[in-house]
């Protein structure tokens, strides 16, 4: 199974856990920094979840949690009730995932990197999360090493850029001497830039 790599604003997103342990945590804690809206259902919830700022439902599973829910992380260590969810929800059209259960994901969580404004999920499409994890962890130390304000010159520019010079790569050219003036620990400023839209606006 190929999974694709894309990106989906989860802000304020109705999140169904059905699952109150650590495994559940984990996933918890991995959707917390993103806002969503999440429920936490389950007969036993662990203290740690209790004290996040989730809505929490002690009690067992019932298939009208699923009403108007965006997506679903199914943490149980009942394989039966699993498979119920995984099931309800493909007829739904919700995206589930089964944790440690590849077969029943709809979607995996990458193992997540984010530094100054950026962020990347790196997976082996659930063949080997320990992998995934060190790839993570350098990936943070070259963002760690790199100019923290890198992300936000470039944003700064790029309205005026995009106004000023038509040709797609003329703006690229533009871009690319921002990055590596940025790489080189330049900051660029206003004039820096407005010399270089000029060279192409000739």
């Amino acid at each position: 199974m190929a999974y694709f790599p894309f990106y989906i604003d989860i802000e304020n997103k109705k999140i169904l856990v059905v699952g109150g342990g650590t495994v559940a945590l984990r996933k918890i804690e991995k959707l917390m920094p993103f806002s969503p809206d999440i429920t936490v259902v389950a007969p036993k919830i662990c203290d740690e979840i209790k004290a996040l700022n989730v809505k929490i439902i002690d009690r067992r599973f019932c298939d009208s949690d699923l009403d108007g829910v965006f997506c679903v992380i199914s943490a149980t260590d009942d394989e039966t009730l699993n498979g119920k969810i995984f099931q309800l929800c493909n007829e739904k059209n919700i995206l589930v995932n089964t944790v440690d259960d590849k077969e029943k994901c709809g979607f995996i969580f990458p193992a997540i990197a984010s530094k100054n404004g950026i962020t990347a999920g790196i997976t082996t499409s659930g063949k080997s999360p320990i992998y995934a994890k060190y790839l993570k962890e350098l990936f943070v130390g070259i963002l760690e090493s790199m100019n923290e304000n890198t992300t936000e010159v470039l944003w700064k520019y790029r309205p005026i850029i995009k106004e000023k010079v038509e040709k797609e790569d003329d703006r690229r050219k533009i871009f690319e001497q921002l990055l590596s003036l940025c790489l080189s620990g330049l900051e660029p400023d206003e004039k820096t830039v407005e010399n270089l839209i000029e060279e192409y606006e000739q």
